[in-house]
Formats: C-alpha cells, sequence, structure tokens
C-alpha cells in the first residue's frame, strides 16, 4: 500500500530529526535518540538504517552501558561530501575546501586591487578548481559551492548591485553551476560571515547577534532567534549606506554621507593616504606602524573606531542585541580599535541597551564568511537528501 504525502513528510520530518540529533549530540546509540527525540525505537532503527545505507551516519564501536550489551554509537559521516566556501571580497578572495561538519581541509586566498568582474570571476573559477582538486575521495564527492559576496543578490543568485565594485546584475549562481555542475549558493558575505560566528565563531553562543563586516565597505548580517534575518525581500542589513552625515561626501551608492564612508577599511585607507603618506601601502603597512606605535596612525586608528561605534550605537537602539561582532579586514585592527569603540558605546548608548551587551571582534585568522557560506551549501545537501525519493 503505497504511503500518503501526510506519511510522506512525518517520515521526512522524522528523519531530519534522528540526523540533527546525531549531528549535534553524537555519539549517540539508538536509544539515546529514541529518548532524546520522543520516536519510538521501530522507527528510530528503521530511519537510522536508511542512514547508515545513504552513507551520512556511520556506527562504531560499542558504548558504555548502565547494565546488559553495550549498544553500537552512531556518528555523523562528516566526511560524506565535501563543500565549498567562498568570501568575495572587494580586494580579495578567500576560499575553503570544508566537509560536512565545516572542518577546513583546505583554504586558498589571493589578493588584488581594481580589477575587473572577468578577471575577478577568473580568479574565483581557478579557485574553485583548485579546491575541487584538493578534496579527498568521499562517497559524494563536492555537494555544493557557497559564495558570500558584497552588495545586494536577490534570491536567484544575482548580484543585484555592488557599489564597491562597480557592478550589477551578475548571474553569479547560474554562471557558476554552468562551469561546475554543482548546486550554487550566492549571500550577500556579511549574512554568511553572521552564519559563520554562530555556527563555528564567537556567536556560538548568541541567539540574537549583529555581525558587522567591516572591509572596504561595511553591512551587517542579522541573527534572530537563532535564525538569519533577511528582511521583507531579503536585502536587510545595508547598514553602511545609513546617513550619519547629510551633507557629507558622495557615496558610490549615489547618497552622501554614508557610515562606511567614514568607518569601513577604506576610510582607514583614505584617511592615512591623506596624511600624504605612500598611497601603494595598505591595511597590513597600517598595521605595522601601529605596532611601532606611529602617532598619525594611531590617530587615524582611534578616530576609525570612535566612526565605527557611532554606527553600531544606532544598531543597538534598533535591535537590542545580546552580542555584535566586528569582522572582515578590520577586525585584525582589534587591539587599535576595541578601546575607543567600547568607549563611545558606553558613552552614548542608552543604559537599557547596554545591559548584557557583548562587544567582540572576530578572530581574524577564522575565515567566517567563506566557512558560513561553505555551512549554507552543506545544510542545503543534507536538507535534499532527506527528501523522500
Amino acid at each position: 500500500m503505497p504511503i500518503t504525502w501526510n506519511q510522506q513528510l512525518v517520515k521526512k520530518e522524522n528523519k531530519s530529526l534522528v540526523l540533527s540529533q546525531i549531528i549535534n549530540h553524537a555519539p549517540l546509540s539508538r536509544a539515546d535518540i529514541a529518548q532524546r527525540s520522543g520516536l519510538n525505537k521501530g522507527t528510530v532503527s528503521s530511519l537510522v538504517a536508511e542512514l547508515i545505507e545513504e552513507k551520512l551516519i556511520n556506527e562504531s564501536g560499542p558504548g558504555e552501558s548502565s547494565g546488559g550489551r553495550r549498544p553500537v554509537m552512531l556518528h555523523f559521516n562528516h566526511g560524506a561530501g565535501h563543500t565549498i566556501g567562498i568570501d568575495l571580497g572587494v580586494n580579495y578572495i578567500l576560499g575553503v575546501l570544508t566537509d560536512l561538519s565545516g572542518n577546513i581541509i583546505v583554504h586558498k586566498n589571493e589578493s588584488y586591487k581594481n580589477i575587473s568582474y572577468e578577471d575577478t570571476m577568473s580568479r574565483v573559477v581557478n579557485i574553485i578548481k583548485a579546491l575541487i582538486s584538493a578534496a579527498p575521495p568521499s562517497p559524494y564527492n563536492i555537494v555544493g559551492i557557497g559564495v558570500g559576496t558584497p552588495g545586494i543578490v536577490d534570491k536567484k543568485g544575482i548580484l543585484l548591485l555592488a557599489p564597491n565594485l562597480g557592478w550589477h546584475d551578475i548571474p553569479f549562481q547560474t554562471e557558476l553551476e554552468r562551469i561546475f555542475q554543482i548546486p550554487v549558493i550566492v549571500e550577500n558575505e556579511a549574512n554568511t560571515g553572521a552564519y559563520g560566528e554562530k555556527r563555528f565563531g564567537v556567536g556560538q553562543h548568541a541567539d540574537n547577534l549583529i555581525y558587522i563586516s567591516a572591509g572596504i565597505g561595511i553591512g551587517a548580517g542579522i541573527i534572530i532567534n537563532g535564525e538569519l534575518y533577511s528582511g521583507f525581500t531579503g536585502y536587510s542589513g545595508e547598514v553602511g549606506h545609513m546617513t550619519i552625515d547629510r551633507n557629507g561626501v558622495k557615496c558610490t551608492c549615489g547618497n552622501k554621507g554614508c557610515w562606511e564612508l567614514y568607518a569601513s577599511e577604506q576610510a582607514l585607507l583614505s584617511k592615512y593616504y591623506s596624511k600624504n603618506l605612500k598611497k601603494e601601502n595598505g591595511l597590513d603597512d597600517i598595521i605595522s606602524l601601529a605596532k611601532q606605535g606611529n602617532k598619525e596612525v594611531l590617530e587615524t586608528l582611534a578616530e576609525i573606531g570612535e566612526n565605527l561605534a557611532l554606527g553600531i550605537i544606532n544598531i543597538i537602539h534598533a535591535f537590542n542585541p545580546e552580542q555584535i561582532i566586528i569582522g572582515n579586514r578590520l577586525a585584525s585592527c582589534k587591539q587599535w580599535l576595541e578601546p575607543k569603540v567600547k568607549e563611545v558605546i558606553q558613552q552614548y548608548t542608552s543604559p537599557f541597551n547596554q545591559t548584557d551587551i557583548r562587544i567582540d571582534f572576530s578572530n581574524p585568522i577564522m575565515p567566517v564568511s567563506a566557512i558560513g557560506a561553505s555551512a549554507f551549501s552543506a545544510e542545503a545537501f543534507l536538507k535534499a537528501q532527506l527528501e523522500i525519493k
């Protein structure tokens, strides 16, 4: 007798629940899963058998027993497949190859300045090819590619507008799927960064956080009640273009006085260059001078920290988050930015909004945006595998 649509849906939900328990709490026995999930032991055994056959989980040696036969323990097979995550910045590309649990196997990165879309795309493709070649054998091979890119991305993976790159209407998802014949997810890089921090970084213990991606521009990824918030049309987080000086400098977006003109990596470089310092120098040179105690550089960093804080104060008042995470390239300036950022936030933020809030910086050596993009693809793969064929 064929099963009904409702039965299919229930089976899918139960199978997802069993896999989720194993992913999050392994090692577990079948009895453990039944107890934690509320499913009966027969249902659990049947679904576990399917997941083993599909190579998504595996059995290990017997675990501890409180009496009687020692149970066989189950683990998530994080090596069943691999995903690729790309963090595409205005002046860099960072790519990672991960297993299905987000563990980095290989990473590649490349820096550049002022190159065309065609040249950028060529570099992205070459990095992806190198990561695919580095993947160890697995049952499902490469199951997906995730890309985090600056700018506004629609639900079809089209980059509608990236002012700092000078791009618009770029069909990223379609183009990469045509080249690699692998499912591709394209997201705003602040969203992938927020997700990476929530899953693997300093945001793991916060259910309501705002990730500030402070690179050449500024964007925000928003996590509310543990879930990524994208807004009504999917374009939330464009905080770099909130006006903080309506008579200020004109932005590449067409407006004047946007926050990112005063508090981003580009703002830091512009102020650095305005002091008649070498224009070929970049962020790494500024950090080197800061370590040497260069007075002009330290004053500039303090000014950027103050401007960064002023925008964050508006975000705190709007969202009342439990954690703010400052990430992307400016996170590497933490030791000089953090004192001024925290000082200004404490001075100008409502006391009601300061209760228990944490202000943190990303770990600069952890590629959270690339890992977040990779995790999006891993989850899409697992969701597809759980569909009843």
